[in-house]
């Protein structure tokens, strides 16, 4: 069975299970970002880009506040793009590894 722990973590790693969301996460690594400044730079849609944003927020990898109208986001801890690099060498590494065996 599953305990609470396990679910909020794989909640937490469902929320980063997005292609947008990863982009999300790469354009706020450099700091608090305004919602008028992640979509023209993202690209797309802004109900789809808020949607995100909202799953991100939910899950605890992003805070957010309201200055007047507009809307900041930021990475809740610094360590969120800490995961977001070992995962990606993580990625790197078995896509080698991959590469390996095909060409045997």
């Amino acid at each position: 069975m599953t305990g609470e722990k396990e679910e909020v973590m794989a909640q937490f790693f469902r929320a980063l299970a997005h292609p947008l969301r990863l982009k999300i996460i790469e354009f706020l690594r450099g700091g608090e970002r305004c919602v008028c400044e992640i979509v023209p730079a993202l690209g797309g849609e802004q109900s789809a880009i808020s949607k995100h944003l909202g799953v991100l927020r939910q899950a605890g990898i992003l805070t957010s506040r309201k200055e007047g109208t507009s809307v900041f986001y930021r990475l809740r801890d610094p360590l969120i793009w800490d995961i977001y690099e070992k995962a990606q060498k993580a990625m790197e590494g078995c896509i080698q590894e991959l590469g390996e065996i095909i060409k045997k």
